[in-house]
């Protein structure tokens, strides 16, 4: 009995070497991330964020400064992603704000230095 050749594995778009993968897609790619683990460390993906296992402000502040600065210096590069990132960025900055139990002083909030006050 002869082996059947094996089939290659279904096509996955996370399987193209990263010159192949255009910039502004790596740069989105990387400011969803550092969005979605900031809403992570503020305990919004639970029903409860205050009592959330994961909420971590001093995390939050990190992930959030990060992501303004990607956001803020690739802006230009972005086109039509630059708004909704802008816009989760600031979603973000407010979280903060509001789960901070002594709020930063307006222009002092992770991120801010990058963005401006968020109030």
């Amino acid at each position: 009995m002869s082996e059947q050749p094996s089939s290659p594995p279904p096509y996955s778009p996370d399987d193209r070497s990263l010159e192949d993968i255009p910039s502004v897609e790596v740069i989105s790619r990387a400011a969803v991330m550092l969005l979605s683990a900031g809403a992570e460390r503020l305990g919004l993906a639970d029903a409860d964020p205050e009592r959330s296992p994961h909420r971590d402000l001093d995390e939050a502040r990190r992930l959030i400064t990060a992501l303004a600065g990607l956001v803020t210096a690739s802006a230009e590069y972005l086109g039509l992603h630059a708004g909704p990132l802008r816009d989760g960025l600031q979603s973000l900055q407010k979280a903060f704000r509001e789960a901070s139990a002594v709020p930063d002083p307006p222009g002092q909030g992770p991120g801010e230095k990058y963005t401006g006050p968020v109030y």
